[in-house]
């Protein structure tokens, strides 16, 4: 019996694998495999071509072969796999992610660059071998590149904006976050030959000036998202120039720019109406109001330690913010259980809003989880330091909402003084209830 299984076992494999006859190489044209190929990722794809000489044929393909994440594949793969992977593809290939290959380096991208001229996505976040060659190489031979990912690359400098800007013009996208050697000639060089540039991520530039932001609020009108977290020199000068000439900016963040004040706030809802999330440093007064009541389309407000904001912007975002998802108010320690009140019953309540984050918001009670029992979307709720919530309250909220993740701390109360004059010390504990 034993045998007589394993020889219906081998049967079988060899009807699939072994022999390049196969029923289902018969049956099934070229086409309709290397169709069904395509939707196979790297792994599958690289076992497969170990089935038969027909199948490795099919399976290397250039045509499977247009989108390539070797992320979750191996991160340790040197420079030469690359250049194998460009010279297989040439110019089926669309989109490559390099992300964390620490060991490829100029020279394989410039044979990539060359094999692999249709290229429109590709990352090479933290690759941090790679300098001003790699555009250079990119702009030399890659002009439909859209999507560019350097963040953490180092020792890209300003000559790397320049060689994009000459080559690749259709540029949409760009991420050179890290990158501290970049200023604003750099800037200045890109988006002047680049009008297409939607999203630009400069997290942690920390050179860069008024200047640059005047360069992108001058030449980047379909701008949608910019990044600017902890460019630490950047003032409300160059940032009023962003809102006016991007208006159809939708995300903005300027968390870490100590030098904001609430003035960018009122540029925003004046000239942004489109803005979908909004990240800001503390203000310095509740000036609010004007992005509320104009950026009707906003979608999460990050109002994180903005310690001067009252329920007065819980009202405005529920009457004038129907698609508010995620609410960030941990720190804001003037908020009160009205505000909640108001937000639970404002139009975003109902169907859209998600998220809301109530960390060390001491005025805050049981009462405001009443309130928001009615959000039926709502799926997290952050009350670590809340220590007017109780346990009955949550467990209240959780019969209208089953299915709602709640974080709490629930510290344990100080005892009295021991008989030895000293005093016991317990740690807060972290519930997920």
């Amino acid at each position: 019996m034993g045998k007589e299984a394993n020889g219906m076992s081998r049967s079988r494999f060899e009807m699939f694998s072994s022999s390049d006859e196969a029923v289902i190489n018969k049956k099934l044209p070229k086409e309709l495999l290397l169709r069904i190929f395509s939707f196979l990722d790297v792994v599958t794809l690289c076992r497969c071509a170990q089935v038969s000489r027909y199948w490795n044929v099919l399976a290397l393909d250039g045509s499977n072969w247009q989108r390539i994440d070797l992320f979750d594949f191996q991160r340790d793969i040197e420079g030469r796999v690359v250049e194998n992977i460009s010279k297989r593809c040439g110019g089926f290939l669309r989109k490559l992610s390099l992300r964390g290959c620490l060991g490829v380096g100029d020279s394989a991208l410039r044979t990539f660059a060359q094999n692999c001229r249709n290229i429109e996505l590709l990352s090479l976040n933290g690759c941090t071998k790679i300098t001003d060659a790699t555009c250079t190489s990119l702009s030399k031979f890659c002009p439909k590149l859209k999507h560019l990912d350097l963040a953490s690359c180092t020792s890209i400098t300003n000559l790397s904006l320049k060689a994009l800007s000459e080559g690749c013009l259709l540029l949409e996208q760009l991420n050179i976050s890290w990158c501290e050697q970049v200023t604003k000639d750099g800037i200045q060089a890109l988006v002047h030959c680049c009008p297409s540039l939607k999203g630009l991520f400069l997290k942690g530039c920390t050179q860069l000036e008024d200047e640059a932001l005047k360069h992108i609020g001058g030449h980047c009108p379909d701008l949608v998202t910019l990044n600017l977290q902890t460019c630490s020199q950047i003032t409300d000068e160059g940032l009023i120039t962003i809102c006016r000439g991007c208006r159809r900016l939708q995300s903005l963040c300027v968390s870490g720019c100590a030098n904001i004040t609430d003035a960018i706030l009122s540029a925003l809802g004046q000239n942004c109406p489109r803005l979908r999330y909004a990240r800001q440093p503390p203000p310095a007064k509740p000036a609010r109001t004007s992005v509320t009541a104009n950026c009707h389309e906003l979608e999460k407000m990050d109002l994180e330690e903005c310690v001067q904001i009252t329920d007065a912007t819980l009202i405005q975002l529920s009457i004038h913010c129907p698609r508010l998802q995620v609410l960030s108010l941990s720190h804001c320690e003037l908020i009160t259980d009205d505000g909640i009140r108001h937000l639970g019953s404002g139009p975003c309540a109902h169907d859209c809003l998600e998220v809301v984050e109530l960390d060390n918001c001491p005025l805050i009670t049981d009462a405001s989880l009443e309130h928001l029992k009615t959000c039926h979307s709502l799926d997290r709720i952050e009350l670590y330091d809340c220590q007017q919530i109780t346990r009955a309250g949550i467990k209240r909220l959780r019969t209208h909402l089953p299915n709602i993740k709640v974080h709490a701390y629930f510290a344990p109360v100080t005892p009295p003084l021991s008989m030895g004059g000293g005093r016991q010390r317990f740690c807060r504990c972290c519930v997920l209830l």
